[in-house]
């Protein structure tokens, strides 16, 4: 018999929590003045043109990486972090129903839960560890000597590219892929959900929801409190 354990793996932002890790941080950072105002203005145009569905999430997110970048440098790793503990204790309850109950089910049915998220790992850990994650992977920022980040990011080629810690997770955690289950909502999350027996493109952004149908993968979606399943 084979003793191996079933993994579903998970995105995180947009997919279990209904935001994002990373920007729920840096606002709260900017709040309890840790980063200056200006790293507001750094996204601030790009978050406008999101909202107002000018432009696509992707450049907003990516201005607001680059302004957390920038400004973690030489920040205290603890000061950041409780900001970051502050974060999970408040938000941790919001996600989406369909997802939340996904976990819980495919907990109670043996499966080892992975959750590998693009956000910092020192958040993402948290709000897996709320979730009943058995594991998770974020992206790792250096810190130096004296406890302050360096603004370097350990191996990111490797969390960059989510099939690669999903194949590293399952050879160090003893799992398989037999009966195994992905959800994501973009198409970085594609790399993964095309490893596993059962993909779920859940809320999906266009580029995941057409790689989805041309590859006859499940496809979900939650509106309020109603949850379309195609």
């Amino acid at each position: 018999m084979d003793s191996k354990r079933p993994v579903a793996v998970f995105d995180i932002d947009g997919t279990v929590f209904r935001s994002s890790l990373l920007i729920e941080l840096v606002d709260r950072l900017i709040l309890r003045g840790v980063f200056p105002e200006e790293a507001r203005r750094e996204y601030e145009r790009a978050q406008e043109e999101w909202l107002d569905r000018k432009a696509d999430y992707e450049p907003y997110i990516r201005k607001v990486v680059q302004s957390f970048g920038m400004y973690l440098k030489n920040s205290l790793y603890g000061d950041v972090a409780d900001v970051a503990g502050e974060v999970i204790e408040e938000m941790h309850m919001r996600t989406y129903r369909y997802t939340r109950d996904l976990i819980a089910d495919l907990k109670k049915r043996g499966y080892y839960l992975l959750a590998i998220s693009h956000s910092p790992k020192f958040i993402v850990d948290g709000f897996a560890y709320e979730m009943g994650f058995h594991k998770s992977y974020g992206t790792f920022y250096a810190t130096g000597a004296t406890n302050h980040f360096t603004g370097e990011i350990e191996d990111e080629h490797i969390i960059m590219n989510k099939s690669t810690i999903l194949s590293r997770a399952i050879e160090k955690e003893n799992l398989t892929l037999t009966g195994s289950v992905g959800v994501g909502d973009t198409e970085s999350d594609i790399s993964m959900l095309t490893m596993v027996e059962k993909a779920i493109a859940f809320n999906p952004n266009r580029a995941l929801y057409r790689h989805a149908l041309q590859h006859s993968w499940d496809v979900v979606v939650e509106r309020k409190d109603v949850i379309f399943e195609m």
